[in-house]
């Protein structure tokens, strides 16, 4: 057993939380917003969204909070996790490797879904072996296993639309009780990063967005005089015009 990951107790406060994610820099994070977004700004809005998954997992029952990083932790990290370094490899390697760290109960998301809840993130695994999370656009956005086994996930291919259903196959062919959660929205394209602020509009991610873009122009086009309201006023100098136009064309047809 790993000292780290001592045998736990039931219901969720024996349960471990794992967030795996990377450090929030410009060029490495959120490359599929740039653009409209510049590096810099993918960057900020990759950090709102790790603040507002941290901050959830903070305040959601649990034996241990674990941050399993790529990078280094910045002042955004908050107390109460311990931080463990990412393996080398695959994604799959390197979920696999995040539940190889616990022998108890573990649930597993990313940095991705900044409208995350403690409510989505309290599980119990008293009547189920695994839990997992959906996400739109065919992945998934959290996995839970009863007892971590890395062989679940390894050999699972990633970032495609058919891993969440590739991933989920493997649960129930180990024979597991699966438990679906909601279906969320990843944050990896503009209009994500608009859905997922309208999901959690208090949150850090969306206060961030709103920030980047400004003011969202309201004024609409003031709409055409109708036909019963009058005449439509006409400038001075294209009156004029209109008038000198009027009385040539006279001249010229007078016999």
């Amino acid at each position: 057993m790993d000292p780290a990951c001592p045998e736990s107790p039931q219901g969720p406060e024996g349960v471990t939380l794992l967030v795996i994610a990377k450090e929030p820099l410009p060029g490495r994070v959120k490359t599929r917003l740039t653009p409209p977004f510049t590096p810099e700004e993918a960057a900020a809005l990759a950090e709102a969204a790790l603040v507002d998954t941290l901050h959830a997992v903070a305040a959601t029952p649990a034996r241990r909070r674990v941050l399993v990083l790529d990078g280094t932790p910045g002042a955004w990290l908050p107390d109460g996790f311990d931080v463990v370094r990412q393996c080398a490899g695959t994604l799959d390697e390197r979920l696999a490797a995040a539940f190889a760290g616990c022998d108890g109960p573990a649930l597993l998301v990313g940095m991705d879904t900044p409208q995350v809840t403690p409510e989505l993130l309290t599980v119990d695994f008293a009547d189920c072996d695994a839990y997992f999370g959906p996400a739109e656009d065919g992945g998934f956005w959290a996995l839970g296993l009863a007892e971590p086994d890395p062989a679940l996930l390894r050999g699972v291919p990633m970032s495609t639309h058919t891993t969440g259903a590739v991933q989920r196959a493997r649960l129930v062919e180990a024979g597991l009780r699966v438990r679906d959660l909601p279906r969320l929205r990843d944050v990896d394209t503009a209009p994500d990063a608009t859905a997922a602020a309208a999901a959690a509009p208090g949150g850090s991610f969306a206060t961030e967005l709103t920030r980047l873009r400004g003011p969202v122009a309201t004024s609409l086009p003031s709409p055409a005089p109708s036909p019963l309201s009058g005449p439509v006023p006409v400038p001075a100098k294209a009156a004029a015009g209109q008038d000198a136009a009027r009385a040539t064309a006279g001249r010229g047809t007078a016999r």
